[in-house]
C-alpha cells in the first residue's frame, strides 16, 4: 500500500523549495478539533463523533492518498505538528502538493478538512467574542486547555444548543433603518402639534421667535440623538432601547428607574394620543351634528376604548403588521402635509376663507407676523418659555426607533442614521410650515364676509364678541389653508394613531427588557416573550389596561406635563451617559460614531433638566423624586448584574486616584489605623476569627483574609476560591478582602502574604493568627514554621496578634456539606482542618491545612465538566449561572436579549477521603491531634456529585439578589450558618460560632499592658469597647510596677497617662510582685507542657534543625519562665470572669528562645482562660496626647 501511494504521487510532491517529497509520508495525531464553527458549517466534528473520528483522522487509508481534490480544483496545504503531539512531526516544513499545476497554489486537505484540525488554537473570529449564551457564540479554548498536555474541552453541548437556537431565530422579523427607525421617528415627531398647535405657536411667538423656538427644540433633540448614537455604536444594542442603553452605560440603578418611568410614560402617552384622536373625531362628527351618546366626554371614552382595542389587535398579531400599519399612516400623513402646502399656493378659494384670515402670501403680512404677540390665554400670561414648554413635547418622538432596538437588523447603524435624518426632516418641515402659516394667515379674523369691504375683518381689539378665527383663535388653520380639508382630518388621525401605535409598542418592549433583568420585584412574569419575535404579549395587555384606564378618565391635560418630563428625564440621562463615559474614558468606550462631544452632551443634559422646569416646575420635582425613589430601591436590592457600566469604571478610577493621593500623605500617629492581615483560610472555616478582626477594622481600616494552599490549583479554582471568599464576606456583611497563595508551605505562604498584601499605604500593619493549640502533637517542622512566621512579621516591623478562645476557631467540619465522609468530618481528610483553636490558616501548621494534590485536581477540576470555562466574567451570561452546577454541563437556556454578566458562583473544593501512609511535612495537613493526612485521592466522587450541585446551586441562589435574598441579608448573620445538608446548627454551637457578633453581657475587658509596645495593646481593646455590642464592657487596666515601694507613684503615673490618652477605664491595678516565685503546682503544670521537648546535652546542630528545649536554654530563660508562670497565677486570680483578656505578647527573641519553649509560655498564659488576645506592637507609637 505504501508503495502504491508513493507511485501515485511520484514526481508530483515537492516542497515549496522544489525538493522532491515523493517517498515521504506525513504522520500526525489530532489531539483536539475546534467545533464551534465546524458544527455551524456542517463540517465533520471529531470531538462529537468520539475517539473513532480521531483515529480516522490520525491514520488515513493510503488508498485515499492522491485521490482528494478540492471542489474548485485548488491546491491545499497540510500544516504538520502545530497541535500534534508526535515529536517526529514537530518542526517539519509545510508540504506542498501540486494537484493541478495549471491552477494557483492552494491547500492540501487530504488529512483534514480545514486548518482547525491541526491546532488547538482558535483563529480570531467575531463569534469568539460574543456572550457565552449568544446563539452565535463560538468555542474558544481556555488557557488551561492550551497550556496543559491532556486537558481537552467538550463544547459539543454548547455547539448543539447554539445550532438549535440559530434554527429558532431564523424566522424572526427584523427591520432596517428606514422602516424600523426613520418612519417611526417621523410619525412620532409629526404629531397633532403639527396640525393643531403650530399655528397658535406662530401667533404667539411670531415667525422669527417660532423658528428660534423650533431650532432650540431641535438643538436639544439633536444633541440627545448624537449622544444616543455614540452609545448605540459602542457595542451591540439588544432589546430594551432607552432602558438598555442607560442601564448598560450608567448601571442598573439609573437604568432601572428610567426604564420603569419610561414604560409608564409611553403607556399613558398612548392614552393621550388616542384621546387626541377621539377629540378630533368628535369635532368632525360635530360639524355634521352627529353624536354617539349626546355627551362629548362619553363619546371620547367610547371611541377611545374601541380604538385602543383595534391597536392592541394590530400589535398582538405581530411587529410586521404594525410596521405595515405605520407605513399606511405615514402615507396619509404625507398626503395631508402636501395638501396644506398646495393650499398655501392656491390661496383663498372664496370670500369666506379670506374673512376667516387666510389671505395667501403677502409681504406685509410676513412683516407683521414676524414679530411676537404674546397674549393671555388658557389662564396663562404667555412668553417665549411658556410657548416653548407647550411646543417641546412635539419633539419627544426621537426614541421611537431606539425603543424597538431588539427588532432592528443592525441597531448600531440604524439608530444614528434613522434618528438624525428624522430630526433633520422634521425640523425643516416644522420651519417651513411655521413660515407658511405666518405668511398666509392673519393673527385675528372675525370670519364675517361683510367686514372685508370696510376692512374691519382683521381688527378684533375693541369687539364685544371675541374673534373666533385666525392664528390666535382657531386650531383649524391647517384645514382652512389646505386644498382639500378632509385630508387634514385624515392626517390628524394618522398622526395621533401612529404615535399611539408607537407608544403601545415601545412601552411593552422596554418593560419586557426591564423585567428580564429582575431589577424590581413582582414584575418578572412580564418578561416572557411569545412567538418567533419574542413578543411581549403580557406587556401589551398590561399597557392596554393602563391606557384604557386613562382614556376612561378622559382629562389628561393635567398629567401631560408629567409625561413630557418623564421623557425629558430619559433624554437627560442619555446625554449624561455619553458625558460620563467620555469623562471616565474606560477602555471599552470606543464608539464608532465620532460626531459627539462630551461637553455638548453635558450641555444637552443640563438643557433637558431646564426644559423640565420650564414645562412645569412641580412636575419636574415630582419626576426627580420618582427617579430618586426607584434609584434607591435598586440600590437597596443590589441586583447581581455586571454590565460594565461607567459607574463601575468611575469606582475604579476614584479608588486608584485615592490610593495614589493616600500614598503622598505623610503618616501621623493621630491617623494611625490598625490594618489587619488575618490568616483565616477560607473565611467560612473560622467565623469567630473573622468576626473578631472585624470588630477592630469595621468602618475604620483594612482587613485582608489570607488563605494558604499547599498544593497547586488551576486558575479557575483560584477564581472560584476568590469569588467564594468574597461572597461569604458580603453575605455576612463583613467589609474585607480575601487573598490566597498556593503551592507553598505555610511559612513561605505566610511570608508571601505578609510582604505582598495590600498596595501603597493600604497595607496590613498587624498580623492576626489563631493560636496553635496542637503545637505539642503536630510535626516539629510545622511548629517551627508557625514560630518563624511571627519572626518574619516582626522583621517587617509589623505588629503580631494571636487570638485564642477556649472552644477553638475552626468550624469547617460543622459547617461543611453533607457529603463529607466520617474521616473528613473528623479532620483527617487531605483537605482537613486542624484542631480547634489552632492556627487560623490553611497550611502545614495548625488549624486548617488545605492540600490539593495533582490526582485530586485532575479528578475534580481537570475536566471541562467540573467548572465553568475560562471565560471572562464580563462575557458570561446571567442565565448560565442560574442553572450551572458542578458536573453538569447540559445547560438548556434561551439567549436572553440582555444577557449581560454577573460573576459566577463558586464550586466548593471538596475534601476527598483516602488516607495514605506515604506522608511528608510538605504534603500533609494536621488535625487537632497532630494526625497527618495523606495526599492520595479517594474514589468518593460519585457520592459527592449531587452535593456539589446542591452546594453550587445554593451559592448562586445567594448571589442572585432577588427579594428573598434581600430579606435574608437583613436578617442576623446567623441565618447563613447551616450544618451538613442545610440543617440548623445546635443552639450551643451557634452560640460559640457567633460569640463575637452578639451583644456582650455586662462585664469587663481586661488589658494587661505589661510592656510599652507603642500602645497597641491598649488601643485595640479600646476600639473593641467602642463597638455597640461591647459598649457594656468596661476596661480594666493591669500594669507592672517597677519597684514595690513606688507603687503609689506608679499608679498615679499610669492614671495620668491614660487620662492624657483620653481612654476611659473602670479599674487600674498595678502589679507589684511580678518577680515573686510561682507556686509548685504551676511549675509542675509547666514542666508537663515541655516534657516532650526537653533534651539532654547541647547538640547545637540538632537544636537548630528541630524543635527542642535544651537544659542550657531552660537555665538561661528561668527568670522569664517564672515571670510568665507568675502572670498565669495573676490571670487566674483576676481575669477568669472577663469577657475578653488582652495582654502584651512576650517578645520571641531570635536565637535566644526556641519555638517549643515560647509556645509553652503562651500556653501557660492562655490555657482555660476566656477569649484571649496576645498583642505585640512594632514599638512605634500608635497613641498620642497631642492635639
Amino acid at each position: 500500500m505504501a508503495d502504491k501511494a508513493s507511485k501515485n504521487h511520484e514526481g508530483g510532491r515537492k516542497s515549496s523549495w522544489g525538493v522532491e517529497m515523493a517517498n515521504r509520508r506525513t504522520r500526525f495525531q489530532v489531539n483536539r478539533v475546534e467545533t464551534g464553527a465546524a458544527s455551524a458549517n456542517g463540517e465533520l466534528d471529531p470531538l462529537n463523533e468520539g475517539d473513532d473520528a480521531v483515529e480516522r483522522y490520525t491514520a488515513i487509508g493510503e488508498d485515499d492518498l492522491g485521490q482528494r481534490k478540492s471542489s474548485n480544483a485548488a491546491e491545499e496545504i497540510a500544516l504538520i505538528g502545530d497541535g500534534a503531539t508526535g515529536d517526529g512531526a514537530r518542526g517539519a516544513s509545510p508540504t506542498i502538493v501540486s494537484q493541478n499545476h495549471e491552477m494557483s497554489t492552494g491547500y492540501d486537505t487530504r488529512y483534514a478538512k480545514s486548518f482547525r484540525h491541526f491546532t488547538r488554537e482558535a483563529l480570531p473570529r467575531l463569534d469568539n467574542y460574543r456572550n457565552i449564551m449568544s446563539i452565535q457564540a463560538a468555542y474558544r479554548p481556555t488557557l488551561d486547555e492550551l497550556h496543559h498536555e491532556t486537558l481537552h474541552g467538550k463544547p459539543g453541548t454548547q455547539a448543539a444548543n447554539a445550532k438549535t437556537n440559530v434554527g429558532e431565530s431564523e424566522g424572526m422579523v427584523k427591520f432596517g433603518w428606514i422602516k424600523g427607525v426613520l418612519v417611526r421617528c417621523l410619525l412620532n415627531i409629526w404629531g397633532v402639534m403639527l396640525f393643531l398647535r403650530l399655528s397658535w405657536v406662530v401667533a404667539q411667538a411670531g415667525i422669527g421667535e417660532a423658528m428660534l423656538l423650533i431650532i432650540s427644540t431641535s438643538v436639544v433633540t439633536t444633541i440627545t440623538a448624537l449622544s444616543m448614537s455614540a452609545i448605540s455604536t459602542n457595542g451591540e444594542i439588544k432589546g430594551g432601547g432607552t432602558y438598555y442603553m442607560i442601564s448598560r452605560s450608567l448601571g442598573p440603578e439609573f437604568g432601572g428607574s428610567i426604564g420603569l418611568i419610561f414604560s409608564l410614560a409611553n403607556a399613558v402617552a398612548c392614552a393621550m394620543y388616542v384621546v387626541g384622536f377621539c377629540e378630533a373625531m368628535v369635532d368632525l362628527l360635530g360639524t355634521y351634528d352627529l353624536s354617539i351618546s349626546g355627551d362629548k366626554m362619553h363619546d371620547i371614552r367610547i371611541i377611545g376604548s374601541i380604538t385602543i382595542i383595534l391597536l392592541l389587535g394590530i400589535v398582538v398579531i405581530g411587529m410586521e403588521w404594525e410596521a405595515k400599519a405605520q407605513l399606511v399612516l405615514l402615507f396619509v400623513l404625507l398626503a395631508a402635509m402636501l395638501d396644506f402646502v398646495i393650499g398655501t399656493f392656491i390661496g383663498p378659494l372664496d370670500a369666506e376663507e379670506e374673512a376667516r384670515g387666510f389671505v395667501g402670501y403677502k409681504l406685509e403680512l410676513l412683516r407683521e407676523n414676524f414679530w411676537p404677540d404674546y397674549r393671555y390665554a388658557e389662564n396663562v400670561d404667555h412668553d417665549f418659555f411658556s410657548v416653548f414648554s407647550i411646543f417641546f413635547p412635539a419633539a419627544t418622538g426621537i426614541l421611537a426607533g431606539a425603543n424597538i432596538s431588539g427588532d432592528l437588523s443592525d441597531p448600531q447603524g440604524a439608530i444614528p442614521k434613522g434618528t438624525l435624518l428624522a430630526i433633520v426632516v422634521t425640523t425643516v418641515s416644522y420651519l417651513l410650515f411655521a413660515l407658511m402659516a405666518g405668511w398666509t394667515v392673519e393673527r385675528d379674523a372675525s370670519g364675517i364676509v361683510s367686514e372685508l369691504i370696510n376692512g374691519t375683518a382683521y381688527i378684533c381689539a375693541n369687539r364685544t364678541e371675541k374673534c373666533s378665527w385666525g392664528l390666535h383663535n382657531s386650531f383649524q388653520v391647517m384645514e382652512l389653508v389646505s386644498a382639500f380639508g378632509p385630508i387634514i382630518y385624515a392626517g390628524c388621525f394618522a398622526a395621533t394613531l401612529s404615535s399611539a401605535l408607537a407608544s403601545l409598542v415601545s412601552a411593552p418592549k422596554v418593560f419586557q427588557a426591564l423585567c428580564k433583568d429582575e431589577l424590581y420585584p413582582y414584575i418578572t412574569w412580564f418578561a416572557r416573550g411569545f412567538g418567533k419575535n419574542n413578543e411581549p404579549v403580557r406587556g401589551y395587555v398590561l399597557t392596554f389596561f393602563i391606557a384604557v384606564a386613562f382614556i376612561l378618565i378622559g382629562e389628561l391635560n393635567a398629567i401631560a406635563p408629567l409625561i413630557s418630563n418623564f421623557f425629558l428625564a430619559a433624554y437627560a440621562l442619555i446625554n449624561f451617559s455619553t458625558f460620563h463615559a467620555s469623562l471616565i474614558k474606560p477602555i471599552g468606550w470606543r464608539p464608532t460614531f465620532k460626531f459627539y462631544n462630551m461637553w455638548m452632551s453635558l450641555a444637552g443634559s443640563i438643557m433637558c433638566v431646564l426644559v423640565m422646569f420650564l414645562i412645569s416646575w412641580w412636575t419636574a420635582l415630582l419626576t426627580l423624586a420618582v427617579v430618586l425613589a426607584l434609584y434607591l430601591i435598586v440600590t437597596y436590592r443590589k441586583p447581581d448584574v455586571n454590565w460594565g457600566s461607567t459607574t463601575q469604571a468611575q469606582t475604579y478610577k476614584n479608588a486608584l486616584v485615592s490610593v495614589q493621593q493616600l500614598n503622598n500623605v505623610e503618616d501621623h500617629v493621630k491617623n494611625y489605623r490598625p490594618q489587619i492581615l488575618v490568616l483565616s483560610g477560607m473565611p467560612n472555616f473560622r467565623p469567630p476569627l473573622i468576626d473578631f478582626a472585624y470588630l477592630i477594622t469595621k468602618n475604620l481600616s483594612l482587613m485582608i483574609c489570607g488563605h494558604i494552599l499547599k498544593g497547586p490549583v488551576p486558575q479557575r479554582v483560584h477564581n472560584s476560591l476568590t469569588h467564594k471568599g468574597q461572597s461569604w464576606l458580603r453575605a455576612h456583611r463583613v467589609k474585607g478582602f480575601y487573598n490566597h497563595v498556593d503551592e507553598v508551605s505555610f511559612e513561605d505562604g505566610a511570608k508571601a502574604l505578609l510582604q505582598a498584601s495590600g498596595i501603597g499605604k493600604l497595607r496590613p500593619n498587624i498580623l492576626l493568627m489563631g493560636f496553635k493549640a496542637d503545637w505539642r502533637e503536630c510535626p516539629r517542622t510545622d511548629l517551627i514554621m508557625y514560630f518563624n512566621v511571627m519572626h518574619k512579621a516582626l522583621d517587617l516591623h509589623m505588629a503580631v496578634a494571636i487570638l485564642r478562645i477556649r472552644e477553638g476557631l475552626d468550624y469547617s467540619n460543622e459547617l461543611i456539606g453533607s457529603s463529607d465522609t466520617k474521616e473528613e468530618a473528623n479532620g483527617t481528610g487531605p483537605m482537613a482542618n486542624g484542631g480547634k483553636g489552632g492556627l487560623g490558616i490553611n497550611g502545614a501548621a495548625g488549624e486548617g491545612g488545605l492540600e490539593v494534590d495533582k490526582n485530586y485536581l485532575d479528578a475534580r477540576m481537570g475536566s471541562q465538566c467540573s467548572l465553568p470555562r475560562n471565560q471572562s466574567f464580563s462575557q458570561m451570561s446571567q442565565e448560565l449561572y442560574k442553572f450551572l452546577s458542578v458536573g453538569l454541563r447540559q445547560i438548556t437556556t434561551r439567549a436572553s436579549s440582555m444577557s449581560d454578566v454577573s460573576s459566577p458562583g463558586t464550586p466548593r473544593l471538596e475534601r476527598h477521603k483516602g488516607m495514605g501512609d506515604d506522608e511528608s511535612p510538605s504534603n500533609n495537613a494536621m488535625d487537632g491531634k497532630g494526625q497527618i493526612s495523606g495526599s492520595q485521592a479517594g474514589d468518593a466522587e460519585e457520592g459527592r456529585a449531587e452535593t456539589d450541585r446542591e452546594d453550587i446551586t445554593e451559592v448562586f441562589k445567594n448571589s442572585l439578589r432577588g427579594k428573598k435574598d434581600r430579606k435574608e441579608e437583613r436578617m442576623p448573620r446567623t441565618d447563613h450558618l447551616k450544618g451538613p445538608g442545610g440543617v440548623d446548627l445546635p443552639k450551643e454551637l451557634l452560640h460559640r460560632i457567633t460569640q463575637f457578633q452578639r451583644r456582650q453581657k455586662k462585664g469587663t475587658i481586661d488589658v494587661w499592658w505589661l510592656y510599652d509596645d507603642g500602645g497597641l495593646t491598649l488601643l485595640l481593646p479600646y476600639i473593641i469597647s467602642t463597638r455597640r455590642n461591647w459598649a457594656s464592657c468596661k476596661l480594666r487596666v493591669f500594669a507592672l510596677a517597677n519597684k514595690k515601694d513606688e507603687l503609689d507613684f506608679e499608679q498615679r503615673s499610669m492614671a495620668s497617662l491614660l487620662a492624657k490618652f483620653r481612654i476611659d477605664y473602670s479599674v487600674l491595678k498595678v502589679i507589684p510582685d511580678i518577680t515573686k516565685k510561682p507556686k509548685e503546682e504551676t511549675k509542675t503544670f509547666f514542666e508537663g507542657l515541655i516534657s516532650d521537648f526537653v533534651q539532654d546535652g547541647n547538640n547545637e546542630e540538632e537544636e537548630e534543625n528541630s524543635a527542642t528545649i535544651t537544659e542550657a536554654e531552660l537555665l538561661a530563660m528561668k527568670d522569664k519562665t517564672n515571670r510568665h508562670l507568675r502572670l498565669r497565677e495573676l490571670l487566674l486570680e483576676n481575669s477568669m470572669e472577663a469577657n475578653l483578656v488582652v495582654m502584651t505578647l512576650p517578645m520571641p527573641r531570635k536565637g535566644v528562645v526556641s519555638a517549643p519553649l515560647y509556645m509553652a509560655w503562651l500556653e501557660a498564659l492562655t490555657q482555660d482562660m476566656p477569649p484571649f488576645l496576645l498583642v505585640r506592637g512594632n514599638q512605634t507609637s500608635v497613641l498620642t496626647f497631642y492635639s
